[in-house]
């Protein structure tokens, strides 16, 4: 069994979701203007060590940790 004491890990947050573009549509209001929403936050990433881990085998063959992306804005000013 291979032993390894080094490992290069890439490690990235999540982006942000992408804002929405709308126009409030009422019967009576004739220019409604803007209403859509912001772009929800992208996730986070937290790194955590282990005790009883012997070697970082595992990191040699998956190196790259992505976050979620945040959820995109809706209508309404809802984000």
């Amino acid at each position: 069994m291979k032993f390894l004491d080094q490992a290069k890990v890439y490690i990235r947050s999540g982006d942000g979701g992408a804002g929405s573009m709308s126009f409030r549509r009422e019967k009576f209001i004739e220019f409604g203007g803007p209403d859509g929403g912001d772009g929800g936050r992208g996730g986070d990433v937290w790194v955590e060590a282990v005790d009883g881990l012997n070697t970082l085998i595992d990191y040699r063959y998956q190196q790259h940790f992505k976050a979620k992306t945040g959820m995109h804005g809706m209508g309404r000013n809802m984000t």
